[in-house]
């Protein structure tokens, strides 16, 4: 059994896996229902509306709904997009055991203490017939997958099978012939009305178990039923059109079976019980063939998925999703053949020609169960030979020569061992972990111990290929590179439980896969690299350009050597991947299926020639590629390559931050002219600034309305006729301190006292007049103020003059900024009047918005210069 996932909560009486979404519901005795992503781990939502334990719960096939029914009696209908309950069900009178949708009629099943089954129509809010017949607790109830049927156990110690197709006439639209015979169905609802409802008739009874009957469920194919009672049996029944039978029994289990079911793709029959054990039974021997046990916890609840190899049982203290054995076909790759293991027969699979052919039949062992089919393949080209590892008696390898003539219908035979790992290391030999000893047993082709050596590590479980005479070591925690000739350990790695080793075709770098981590490090265990991934990672392989492709269990992805990965595509089944070759990746399914999966490899192309400074290549990729996208943009803004993503932006908003990030102003400029907004301008003069690109710092404040920004800039590059302007536009604006602050900038002091003396501040018009000597003026304004307000005039007063600019140009570049690589080829190739624009245009963008602002008159306030429409109050003309 292997475990996929495991929760901690109260204990889970009810389970449903979601039949296309990795979700599972879990209702528990506390009465909170959960909903539970199983791929990822985590609890995506939770219910809590039920008093007291939730026993029943199922999804529905199709439609975003789950029903739930609780011990209080009540039968709720959810809908998990809204995360709410739709309405509740009323009318059963004691506890609600199980609840069941019907596959394709708006149909729930419920069985109840209260010794009834209901059957309700979920679009009416109806009940639409109630089964009566069982004397004690009905435990369990649900529909046919196909037929008009539907099974019910009790604690009668009975299973009845009903027949519902009286219900699927009367409550479904009925057929032609039935239209044509109106007169047949009034009375055939005349008799139904008088003596009773033939909507569901017991078809069979069935009697054998000999203590209460906690569950029975269908087949999904065949006419057979299983069943599980607290007589501690599993019952197998059989029925046809007349009769049903009992087929036999099924022991094994200590306790009450709580839960039984067919399995959904093999001939196996699971069951649960308080035994505190899972078992599968062989459904043509009848014979229990694995057994999984807890110690604390009694197991209450099954479910199966309705698609792929999953199941699902709750206990005492949550609830597990396990399968019972690996779907990972074993597999080997030499050049363009794949060699693998498909229903017992190795085989070879073309690549360059698509021919796949059986090579040698291969035996199973008698003593192989459950999960021990051939785990791992080793393949030698030298003899052509392979080693095949699998589980049986705790680990054992075959050693098989493939004869030259070999068309998949001779079985020859194999030699045997006992070994943890097998894998060969050199033409002739082959190492195996001895679990007994300890040690590493080389061995050659007839299976002969020619060497031992201890590992380089006592914990050591498991070997892999690392180059002739060379092993990789897995211990706990660390990866160990091994020399076998010379017992000595050459390199040393610290990484998560390694599961499978992928090497490159030279040998010079390796994968190291663990359940949810890829470490990447060169042949000596060097220059490592680690990929965390949430979801499970099944496999790897390598491309001719040094790029790892590996899949989880719902993507195809790349690594890079530095480490750097991204998805390629969304995968809907697991897939294996056996050989990359260009844009085709060739994988193997979890039926054994070989496959052909075309991706696009630009993406990863593209940064792997970021990476080895192929910038011709990457100029090229951006001309004739659609690459692009935020990611894409995002990775080459942390790589510090933003002024390649302005190749690939049409967005301005992007190019404008692309730009200021890459010291692009021209581009910047551009596209803030195109966005035309007052955040945009304010960033764009920072950048200007900082450049000493004064006519676009002179643009974005007059765009953003800057008027104390601009008065400054004009004052610091001496331009006395703009300042002039910015005097008169405030006064225009009424804006009293702006015109103070312009006339101080210009040193007119004959403007300031006109300010001062309008704004009313007599005393400070009278200390300007009379200290820069305008007597005239003083007199005036001291006759104005009587004479305990007139101020005493300051010793040693000086004129404040403003100073004379050092330097009259159009730009004063404080800050060169050099153009990159890309940009100068780009002009080369003539690719610059794409996104990034041509430097000569963008230049010419920024004269004409000095013109704009140079030509403007005081009194024209509209235009480019300043705006389409400045708020200059009520001084406006």
């Amino acid at each position: 059994m292997l475990t996929k996932f495991e929760t901690k909560s109260n204990r889970v009486k009810g389970l449903s896996f979601h039949p296309k979404r990795p979700w599972i519901l879990a209702s528990l005795h506390s009465g909170v229902i959960q909903l539970w992503d199983y791929r990822m781990g985590t609890l995506i939502d939770r219910f809590d509306e039920h008093d007291g334990p939730v026993r029943g719960i199922h999804f529905h096939k199709s439609q975003p709904l789950f029903v739930s029914g609780g011990d209080d009696y009540k039968i709720k209908l959810w809908n998990y997009k809204l995360r709410r309950c739709l309405f509740t069900l009323l009318g059963h009178l004691d506890y609600i055991r199980t609840v069941h949708f019907h596959s394709e009629y708006p149909w729930i099943v419920s069985a109840s203490d209260d010794q009834t089954i209901r059957v309700w129509n979920w679009q009416s809010r109806t009940c639409v017939t109630v089964l009566t017949g069982h004397n004690h607790y009905v435990m369990c109830a649900m529909f046919h997958p196909k037929e008009d049927l539907l099974v019910s156990a009790s604690l009668d110690q009975t299973i009845r099978v009903w027949d519902i197709s009286g219900l699927r006439k009367k409550s479904v639209a009925p057929t032609g012939d039935e239209m044509r015979m109106p007169q047949m169905n009034l009375q055939m609802q005349v008799n139904a009305e008088l003596f009773g409802a033939g909507d569901g008739v017991v078809k069979y009874v069935l009697e054998g178990h000999d203590r209460g009957v906690n569950w029975a469920a269908f087949h999904p194919t065949l006419p057979l039923i299983v069943s599980g009672a607290d007589d501690r049996q599993v019952k197998l029944w059989r029925y046809n059109e007349s009769k049903a039978w009992e087929v036999d029994t099924l022991r094994g289990h200590t306790n009450n079976v709580s839960s039984v079911m067919f399995h959904a793709r093999q001939d196996l029959i699971i069951s649960n019980s308080e035994d505190k054990s899972i078992r599968a039974w062989d459904m043509s021997k009848r014979t229990g063939v694995q057994t999984f046990r807890r110690e604390h916890d009694r197991f209450w609840i099954l479910a199966a998925h309705p698609e792929i190899n999953l199941l699902a049982a709750g206990h005492d203290s949550g609830m597990i999703v396990f399968k019972l054995e690996r779907e990972r076909p074993a597999y080997a790759t030499h050049g363009t053949t794949l060699y693998y293991i498909k229903d017992r027969y190795l085989r070879t699979f073309d690549f360059a020609t698509g021919k796949d052919n059986p090579l040698i039949s291969i035996k199973k062992p008698i003593t192989a169960g459950m999960n021990q089919g051939p785990r791992t393949l080793s393949y030698n080209p030298a003899e052509n030979a392979v080693l095949i590892t699998s589980d049986v008696d705790g680990g054992t390898y075959e050693l098989y020569t493939i004869p030259k003539d070999a068309r998949g219908d001779n079985a020859p035979e194999a030699r045997r061992g006992l070994g943890t790992s097998a894998v060969f290391i050199a033409r002739n030999r082959f190492a195996v972990l001895d679990k007994a000893s300890g040690q590493i047993h080389i061995r050659n082709l007839q299976n002969e111990v020619t060497k031992k050596c201890a590992p380089p590590c006592s914990t050591t479980d498991a070997v892999f290929y690392a180059g002739t005479g060379l092993l990789l070591c897995r211990s706990e925690d660390k990866v160990t590179l091994f020399d076998v000739q010379q017992r000595l350990s050459l390199g040393e790695l610290s990484t998560p439980f390694i599961k499978y080793v992928v090497w490159n075709s030279d040998m010079s770098s390796v994968a190291l896969l663990s359940k949810h981590a890829i470490v990447i490090a060169d042949k000596r265990l060097g220059n490592a690299q680690t990929i965390h991934e949430t979801i499970r990672v099944k496999s790897a392989a390598w491309d001719d350009s040094g790029v790892l492709l590996y899949t989880t269990l719902n993507h195809i992805k790349y690594c890079l050597p530095n480490g750097d990965s991204g998805i390629i595509r969304t995968l809907e089944t697991p897939l294996y991947i056996t050989r990359v070759d260009g844009s085709t990746i060739h994988a193997l399914d979890r039926e054994g299926k070989t496959r052909a999966v075309q991706v696009d490899v630009t993406e990863y192309t593209f940064k792997l020639a970021l990476l080895e400074r192929k910038y011709e290549q990457v100029i090229s990729m951006i001309k004739s590629s659609a690459l692009c996208g935020s990611s894409i943009i995002a990775y080459l803004q942390a790589k510090g390559y933003p002024e390649v993503a302005l190749h690939f932006v049409a967005d301005e908003a992007t190019r404008f931050n692309l730009a200021l990030q890459c010291g692009n102003i021209e581009v910047a400029l551009q596209a803030a002219q195109a966005l035309d907004n007052k955040d945009t301008w304010y960033k764009l003069g920072v950048e200007a600034l900082r450049q000493g690109n004064f006519q676009i710092v002179e643009f974005s404040y007059q765009k953003t309305k800057s008027w104390e920004r601009l008065s400054f800039l004009y004052l610091i590059t001496g331009n006395l006729d703009r300042l002039r302007k910015m005097l008169k536009i405030a006064e225009m604006r009424g804006d009293v301190m702006s015109r103070f602050q312009n006339a101080l900038y210009l040193g007119d002091v004959r403007e300031q006292i006109r300010i001062l003396e309008e704004s009313g501040q007599l005393p400070l018009a009278y200390v300007a007049a009379a200290t820069h000597g305008f007597d005239e003026d003083a007199a005036r304004l001291k006759d104005m103020l009587p004479e305990e307000c007139v101020p005493a005039l300051p010793h040693k007063s000086s004129l404040i003059v403003p100073p004379a600019p050092v330097l009259k140009e159009d730009n004063w570049p404080l800050l060169t900024v050099s153009k990159g690589f890309f940009e100068t080829l780009a002009a080369k190739g003539g690719a610059a009047a794409g996104a990034a624009g041509a430097p000569a245009a963008a230049g010419a963008g920024a004269a004409a918005a000095a013109a704009a602002a140079a030509e403007l008159d005081e009194t024209e306030l509209e235009g480019a210069g300043w705006g389409d429409e400045l708020d200059i109050g009520g001084g406006a003309a």
